[in-house]
């Protein structure tokens, strides 16, 4: 598997593996054809899962790397990992979006009269953007031959994106099912959240590819915008039924799996 991708360029590498995750977050909104409702405690230690897989990833995948190649030096992994929270923030003062677990009068953004199916694959597509372009730079970075960046470390980065997508494809598309839109159209905005992984994964690969000195600050930003998603939105929405504990263990085991993948394959 790893020696067929090495033979591709990186923008089709970062193509493959974003297609690869946006087809988990597919498969997460497939429940909505068995049934109206996952248990809340089952999801929301998933929802914790996810977001020990992003909090690992955005050090032993993206951060790491960003100080290694700035010869040990923090500036760079400072500034891209701030700047990352910072326009993270900014779009989600901007964009409107509601998350599953808050009622409507919890929409964030600015003022729309969007419906709500519509605001909540945008809460989620939100979150999937700075992951593809994640993927994209690393695959970037990889083919670049840079130090601390290997094709292995970019797959392991995918698998634990594409892991973390499933549990988010089940939180868009259940609340929709219970809502009374039909399966079909449950399944098709669940997973409509994570086509934008592949547009921000070519993104992200094209952009290292075109402007190599920027490579550290991009590792960077990519892990500001997931730490941002993990702290402003995972872990509140895992822990807002009341399964905080069940959401921590998953948390816990979640970074523990992404940091296996990533000594592993990396």
């Amino acid at each position: 598997m790893i020696a067929w991708l090495e033979s591709l360029g990186p923008v089709t590498q970062a193509l493959i593996a974003t297609l690869f995750t946006w087809f988990v977050t597919a498969m997460g909104a497939v429940p909505v054809f068995f049934t109206r409702r996952v248990e809340r405690r089952l999801l929301d230690s998933m929802l914790g899962a996810a977001a020990g897989v992003m909090i690992a990833a955005s050090f032993w995948s993206l951060l790491a790397p960003a100080i290694d190649l700035s010869n040990g030096s923090w500036v760079p992994a400072a500034i891209g990992f701030l700047l990352g929270g910072v326009v993270l923030r900014g779009v989600d003062r901007i964009l409107p979006h509601v998350h599953p677990a808050f009622a409507d009068a919890e929409i964030e953004g600015v003022s729309t009269s969007w419906r709500r199916s519509t605001l909540l694959v945008l809460a989620v597509t939100l979150h999937n953007f700075p992951e593809g372009m994640a993927v994209g730079v690393a695959f970037g970075a990889a083919a670049a031959g840079m130090d601390g960046t290997s094709i292995g470390s970019a797959i392991a980065l995918a698998v634990g994106i594409a892991l973390q997508n499933f549990p988010e494809g089940t939180a868009v598309a259940m609340p929709l099912r219970r809502e009374g839109l039909s399966q079909w159209k449950a399944f098709f905005l669940g997973q409509l959240s994570g086509v934008v992984e592949p547009i921000a994964g070519v993104l992200g690969a094209w952009l290292v590819l075109e402007a190599q000195a920027i490579l550290p600050y991009a590792l960077a930003f990519a892990a500001g915008a997931m730490i941002f998603v993990v702290v402003e939105e995972l872990i509140p929405e895992a822990q807002s039924e009341g399964n905080a504990h069940l959401a921590t263990a998953g948390t816990m085991l979640g970074f523990a799996v992404m940091m296996i993948l990533d000594v592993a394959l990396g």
